[in-house]
């Protein structure tokens, strides 16, 4: 999968490394995070969460953070679970 061409050789894109860093953060209130998104990556929310699921089964995006990869699949997963 390759959301950006900013990619290194067997990496991850730039935008890709955006998203993952977006999630890192934490947000001080309801609609900053979708805001930044919009701002900062110049997506919407719609297509950020897209971008993001995808990124949560890519193998690259766990080698490169892990913490935030693994926290962001174990709340999908109890997500899922509830339905």
């Amino acid at each position: 999968m390759t959301i950006d061409d900013g990619a290194e050789p067997g990496g991850l894109g730039e935008r890709e490394r955006a998203v993952l860093a977006v999630e890192r953060r934490s947000w001080p209130g309801p609609g900053a995070k979708e805001r930044a998104v919009r701002e900062q990556l110049g997506l919407s929310p719609t297509r950020y969460y897209q971008l993001l699921n995808a990124l949560l089964d890519d193998p690259r995006a766990l080698a490169h953070d892990p913490v935030t990869v693994n926290r962001l699949r174990r709340v999908r997963a109890e997500k899922e679970q509830r339905r």
